[in-house]
């Protein structure tokens, strides 16, 4: 029977019928809702949310925190969206990490070992092998937003023989990789980086920051040619038509793009046909509820115990 008070759970985008399962079955102590039972309804403990509606979240008196879903918490802070003053937590579990190494090594070695160019060839039953083909050693992967995703996606490239150095916002430490940070350190991360893998969070400071003065500063050769560019932080990073530009002008040489502003990306985009384009539909990492529900839960009990919350939100920040 339900005695720890309620869960809200308001999603858009997802299917809110396998979430409240799987909230159900980790917390059979809580009851599950999809709104509140008045505008201040007083049994609303937790919130769990993606990009949920405007305003259901006010007037909650003894809301205690916030849990996204998603890897991202910039839907949070939306337009329209006056957040109440309670801590939030952004999902921090082993599966959304691994699934975003996974793409990001499946990408890097996509270009590394010439697949655009071997599935373009296939379409035209071509046969030619490329020679020119270097090796992991050879190659420096820049790691845009040196996070827990951003660790642990360099931990997985090193382990493939690649080189790997990483740039945030403020300083990080890693014995195994070199490191840069601020404005400052952004020049020089880029002068070495072969492939640029971008994992920032989505906040005012970061949109729109892979755009023309950023590809100005790439390291102009490399053994794979000009610099190769991955987007699987957000849409809003990157100006689209700056990376068509600098396409057409072979300052970058190739890009895999996971996430689009809008979404999806409207028919008529020109990164759709465009031959040195990878698109994937925000795949990079799927959220599951099997395997973030739990921790989520675990906070919860834990915060209720009087545990300190983990993961949580700089809303200065916005990450």
């Amino acid at each position: 029977m339900a005695d720890k008070g309620k869960i809200l759970l308001s999603v858009t985008g997802f299917d809110p019928g396998i979430w409240k399962d799987a909230l159900e079955k980790a917390a059979p102590d809580r009851t599950v809702v999809l709104e509140p039972a008045e505008a201040s309804d007083p049994e609303i403990d937790y919130a769990v949310v993606w990009k949920q509606p405007p305003g259901v979240l006010d007037g909650l008196p003894n809301l205690k925190a916030i849990f996204s879903i998603g890897a991202g918490v910039d839907h949070l802070f939306a337009a329209g969206n006056d957040l109440p003053d309670v801590p939030i937590v952004r999902v921090v579990a082993e599966d959304l990490t691994d699934r975003m190494s996974e793409y990001s090594v499946w990408q890097v070695l996509d270009h590394l070992r010439k697949g655009p160019l071997y599935r373009d060839q296939q379409a035209r039953r071509g046969w030619h092998e490329d020679l020119m083909q270097p090796a992991a050693s050879e190659v420096t992967i820049g790691i845009l937003g040196y996070g827990n995703l951003g660790r642990d996606a360099a931990k997985k490239l090193i382990m493939l023989g690649f080189k790997v150095i990483g740039w945030s916002r403020t300083e990080k430490q890693d014995e195994a990789v070199e490191t840069f940070a601020g404005e400052d350190g952004l020049a020089g991360f880029l002068a070495q980086s072969d492939i640029v893998v971008c994992l920032l969070p989505l906040t005012p400071a970061t949109r729109g920051i892979l755009s023309a003065s950023f590809f100005a500063k790439m390291k102009p050769r490399g053994p794979l040619g000009a610099p190769i560019l991955i987007n699987a932080g957000r849409g809003g990073l990157q100006v689209e038509a700056d990376i068509l530009a600098a396409l057409e002008e072979k300052r970058l040489g190739a890009v895999s793009l996971d996430v689009f502003q809008p979404e999806p990306l409207p028919p008529e985009s020109p990164l759709w046909t465009h031959p040195r384009v990878t698109i994937t539909p925000h795949a990079a990492a799927t959220s599951m509820p099997h395997a973030l529900v739990p921790p989520m839960v675990d906070q919860m009990d834990a915060h209720d115990r009087g545990e300190k919350l983990k993961n949580l939100v700089d809303r200065e920040a916005g990450y």
